[in-house]
């Protein structure tokens, strides 16, 4: 082991500096992510079938309208999508995971649901005025860095027909309650989430409070001397800063909800905040 390496690659890096390890197309942890995806012992991956429903409701009852076209980004196995194309609307899910994808396309044809399913980076995307309603779910926006974010919102603001609803949710300020800087946990294993060959992996969360972003990395090692570093930004969000961000992109409309979801789990609880806004109505 590279001692002298592992320290300089384990200091706090600079804001969104990106590692050199993608987990999403990993053939092995791909597969221990799907697993994640479908426990109903963890919220890692995916929140439990209960939130999931409880929030599938919430968002049909804001959207208010029958055979409705949506759009889930970030849809994993398609637990949200399932829900949204059983309730009789057409749906079409994207994620970047190839393994999810596969497995939610064998679900809906099992189920015979008609979903459309893009194994594809959301960022690469591109519709126009098609949907009724865009979701993203699990602040998964909140990984974006700023630029990736605002490029994001112009893609979701081109696919939304006129008078289409945006639903996404974020962590709020809570955030600084719950995740501590400097926190530090490591294991050694035989075979785990990272790798099914020994290895060691060196998990860190740091804070950068003047931007309202934690990062979690994790530095995996195994010999002979192989180093990779994931790195998740999570940036956390408050009305005031979001909604000038979403006005700038041309959304108007913009609501908070807080307590959607109430449970004492971390992605349930009140550090959760759902944002509702709209494309506005073309001016005749």
């Amino acid at each position: 082991m590279n001692l002298k390496k592992l320290c300089e690659i384990s200091e706090k890096p600079e804001i969104y500096e990106k590692g050199d390890a993608f987990m999403w197309d990993d053939e092995y942890i791909s597969k221990k992510l799907l697993e994640i995806h479908l426990s109903q012992d963890t919220d890692l991956a995916s929140r439990k079938k209960p939130a999931i429903e409880k929030t599938t409701g919430w968002i049909l009852e804001r959207l208010g309208k029958e055979n409705a076209d949506i759009l889930d980004l970030g849809c994993g196995p398609g637990l949200y999508c399932e829900i949204f194309a059983g309730s009789g609307h057409r749906v079409t899910g994207v994620d970047i995971s190839k393994r999810s994808i596969e497995y939610a396309r064998e679900k809906a044809l099992e189920k015979h649901l008609d979903i459309s399913y893009i194994n594809e980076n959301y960022l690469n995307i591109s519709f126009e005025e098609k949907f009724d309603l865009i979701v993203m779910i699990f602040c998964d926006i909140d990984v974006l860095v700023p630029v990736e974010r605002d490029r994001l919102l112009d893609i979701v603001f081109k696919a939304l027909k006129p008078g289409g609803m945006f639903i996404f949710d974020t962590m709020n300020g809570e955030t600084t309650g719950i995740m501590k800087d400097g926190e530090r946990n490591w294991e050694v294993s035989e075979t785990g989430f990272w790798k099914d060959s020994p290895h060691m992996a060196l998990s860190e969360s740091f804070h950068y409070p003047e931007n309202n972003v934690f990062l979690n990395q994790t530095i995996v090692f195994s010999e002979p001397d192989e180093y990779r570093t994931y790195r998740f930004w999570m940036n956390y969000y408050e009305f005031s800063g979001l909604r000038p961000v979403l006005e700038e992109r041309g959304f108007s409309g913009v609501k908070k909800h807080e307590n959607v979801l109430t449970s004492d789990d971390f992605y349930c609880g009140s550090a959760v905040t759902f944002y509702e806004t709209v494309k506005p109505e073309r001016i005749i």
